[in-house]
């Protein structure tokens, strides 16, 4: 850890001490807002009652999967694309075409399919997680040096040889990269969902305490949502540094 990482913290305590003395002296009783030291209480009390457990639970059963799923075909369309350039062209304006569209928008559709539940949500979650995982895994596939499949072309190797002794070796600083951005994307799109129309997770959670008039709830899982995707991030760049070392950084712009 760097030795001044907690200078980051200084301007999140100051808003929060500002909002608290902003709520506090104006005496507040806004259906919207509500002082730090209550969403705390509020937190506490979710926790406790373990409300807020399971409507976590709900959402990382639905965005792990969704990811999963998502992540899996993103990289091997991924990799198809990237080392089969014919393909690549025939796909690009149906790609192009496809991925635009925003995951809110094939809802409906997703409805009709699966209804609501955990199905309906993965499926959504998944549809988004597709592109960019696809896109920066063909970006690295391109970006591989091209000496080393001048050597894999001299050695004779097939096409399976090269993709996992040459190709996959040489990309997967990358390719975790786009694992991370499609992880935090599947969090994003799955309370989303949530939120629009389905009963489940943190979403969910918010939406009802939005329509009870408890704003200190609700902000409190917005303030727990935000967390859960900091520490999801936080575990996956430290899986990424252990897994790869120095190369962990390769590709990577801060």
């Amino acid at each position: 850890m760097k030795s001044g990482w907690w200078k980051g913290l200084v301007v999140p305590v100051i808003v929060i001490l500002l909002a608290e003395v902003a709520m506090r002296v104006e005496g507040s009783t806004s259906l919207s807002l509500a002082a730090p030291s209550d969403i705390a209480v509020a937190l506490l009390r979710s926790i406790a009652d373990t409300s807020l457990l399971a409507a976590t639970r709900d959402t990382l059963i639905a965005a792990g999967a969704g990811l999963a799923l998502g992540g899996l075909m993103g990289l091997m369309l991924g990799i198809l694309f990237g080392i089969a350039s014919t393909v690549d062209r025939l796909m690009e304006v149906s790609v192009e075409l496809i991925r635009p569209i925003p995951s809110v928008a094939v809802l409906p559709i997703a409805m009709l399919v699966f209804g609501f539940g955990f199905r309906m949500e993965i499926a959504i979650v998944a549809f988004s997680c597709i592109w960019p995982m696809m896109i920066l895994v063909r970006s690295a596939m391109a970006g591989i040096e091209p000496r080393l499949l001048e050597v894999a072309r001299a050695l004779r190797l097939s096409t399976w040889q090269r993709l996992y002794t040459i190709v996959l070796p040489a990309a997967l600083p990358r390719i975790i990269v786009a694992f991370r951005l499609a992880a935090a994307m599947a969090l994003v799109v799955a309370v989303t969902v949530e939120i629009a129309v389905n009963p489940l997770g943190l979403g969910y959670g918010i939406l009802v305490a939005q329509q009870g008039l408890q704003p200190a709830t609700m902000l409190a899982y917005l303030v727990w949502t935000g967390l859960l995707g900091w520490a999801v991030n936080a575990l996956l760049s430290v899986a990424q540094h252990r897994l790869l070392g120095r190369a962990a950084t390769v590709g990577v712009t801060r």
